[in-house]
């Protein structure tokens, strides 16, 4: 280890640390009281413009306990993410679909990093952008229980280059504004002791001379800073990387595929089945699991199965019955429960007579704006907990009686929502509004803001249609064998990314399958991932 030179004057010393003399060599030097002794006259030619300087302490940059540690393992890296993994783990967004979605595919791309970072013998990572929704909590609650603040989350993105585990946790966890505190304890080698004084960071930047570098061959920190945003990844440059093996990926997974479409087509003939869906992007192989044990449970209960005739059946994290009359068969659950749940559905279909007719009480009191439950936009929720949040409504309509205009509201939408406070009017049109609204300023919102709700329902269908002929026009130019986008993904978003694709030529997609999301990857059946904003050329800082 060698130290660098910092600018400063005698004027401005580096401070010394107070504490019992003890040294040991570091290289080329030793270090006496914790500081590191430069020998300044073997480079006095080179830098005689500069005042000499006796003493660098690292301390003073660093952590004093990240100088003295060792490297993680494996083990040792998980559990010190414990608390990350607790802030955005997909179990806790089982009511928000879209940031599920998101922190269910940056952690499969971080635990690849990870993976990477332990493999004997790598040289360096590229740099990975991942994008996480962190559970916004009160950790400084009296009775030491942590509780939720009333903003739920927030979005936090970061971009890796990290070259160890015990680097990669740390700008983990400062990211995302935790605690890196028990990251200590994990290490066996850090002092009992804390150095306070080395703890303390300098007011002032400290700036290393670039001729430092140039003669000693060492790597300039701000030119690798600079190497990671000309480094970002480029579309034509991640195709050209991962190409190949989304192909061989794809192509292994044919055989599966057409099993899938056999098994989903059988079932939905033997059940007359609306259609066959899975809430998750769970692989080929998972699927057809799923798809093999309905099959199973169809030869040995038929009769109960026949009640889901005309219905669409989800494969789901719970069972039961959706807002929207989905059957929901839980993938955790046994044939028993599925069993049970089948046999349950007469009452479920009565529940959601029921559930429609308070839709359509609360549509005549409000004018007649349509109550609607959006998959892609709402919490999910079963069919029980959605007439719950209707029927609360609903009373608190009728004891205030809002005088609205018969049908003066027709044509318009709205959606119900339990963790908000105040109405509001979203870009597709739709208004959103909260269960526990107060009834004046409800009528005043909607009264107010109808006409630019009407308007941005009729940009919304204007933009479907452009989208839908863009994704036709993508699909033929690029011979896709498949072209989507995530639920998350917008109308606006996906418009932008189909334009700007079909001015590029992708020779790699030919015959792939194709999602617009929010990051790249390549599936582990072979479907390739971008991110709808998605660069070409020399990435722009």
């Amino acid at each position: 280890m060698r130290s660098c030179l910092a600018q400063r004057t005698l004027a401005e010393p580096c401070e010394r640390i107070d504490r019992p003399s003890s040294w040991y060599l570091v290289g080329g030097g030793a270090v006496i009281n914790g500081c590191l002794e430069v020998d300044l006259h073997i480079y006095s030619e080179m830098f005689c413009h500069l005042r000499p300087v006796r003493r660098l302490c690292p301390g003073k940059i660093f952590p004093y306990w990240f100088l003295y540690s060792r490297a993680l393992s494996g083990a040792e890296a998980v559990n010190a993410l414990r608390p990350f993994y607790f802030a955005v783990h997909p179990d806790f967004f089982g009511q928000h679909p879209r940031e599920r979605e998101v922190n269910e595919n940056s952690l499969k791309r971080l635990s690849a990093y990870l993976e990477n970072l332990q493999k004997p013998g790598f040289k360096s990572l590229k740099p990975t952008q991942l994008m996480f929704y962190v559970r916004e909590t009160d950790q400084n609650s009296s009775d030491g229980q942590e509780h939720f603040s009333t903003s739920g989350f927030r979005a936090v993105k970061f971009t890796l280059h990290t070259r160890d585990l015990l680097s990669t946790v740390l700008y983990i966890l400062n990211s995302c504004s935790l605690s890196i505190e028990h990251i200590q304890s994990l290490n066996t080698n850090v002092h009992s002791q804390p150095l306070k004084e080395a703890t303390r960071i300098s007011d002032r930047p400290i700036k290393w001379d670039k001729s430092y570098y140039s003669f000693t061959g060492f790597k300039d920190p701000d030119e690798d800073l600079e190497q990671v945003w000309r480094m970002e990844t480029t579309l034509t440059s991640w195709l050209d990387n991962n190409g190949k093996s989304a192909v061989k990926k794809l192509k292994n997974s044919l055989p599966l595929r057409k099993e899938l479409d056999r098994l989903k087509d059988e079932l939905s003939h033997q059940l007359q089945l609306s259609d066959i869906r899975w809430q998750r992007s769970w692989g080929i192989a998972h699927r057809c699991s799923q798809l093999h044990s309905l099959g199973r449970l169809a030869q040995q209960n038929l009769e109960s199965l026949k009640n889901a005739k005309g219905c669409t059946i989800i494969f789901t994290d719970r069972s039961g019955m959706s807002a929207v009359g989905h059957v929901m068969l839980g993938t955790m659950d046994v044939h028993h429960h599925w069993t049970k749940l089948f046999e349950r559905l007469p009452s479920y279909f009565d529940l959601q007579r029921r559930l429609m007719l308070l839709e359509d009480q609360i549509s005549y009191l409000l004018g007649g704006i349509q109550v609607v439950y959006i998959e892609e936009l709402q919490p999910v929720l079963t069919l029980e907990e959605y007439y719950s949040l209707l029927d609360v409504f609903y009373n608190r309509l009728l004891k205030s009686r809002i005088p609205f205009h018969p049908r003066s509201l027709r044509g318009l939408r709205m959606i119900l929502n339990s963790d908000r406070y105040a109405p509001s009017l979203h870009e597709l049109g739709h208004f959103n509004i909260p269960i526990l609204c107060d009834p004046a300023n409800l009528q005043w919102f909607i009264l107010t803001k109808a006409q630019q709700a009407r308007e941005n329902m009729k940009r919304k269908e204007e933009l479907k249609v452009i989208e839908n002929e863009l994704m036709q026009a993508s699909t033929k130019k690029f011979s896709l064998e498949k072209f989507y986008k995530e639920p998350s993904v917008s109308s606006i978003q996906m418009v932008d990314c189909c334009k700007r694709l079909l001015e590029q030529s992708l020779p790699y997609l030919q015959g792939m399958h194709l999602c617009i999301s929010h990051f790249y990857s390549v599936m582990q059946d072979g479907d390739l991932c971008i991110p709808w904003n998605w660069k070409n050329g020399e990435a722009i800082k």
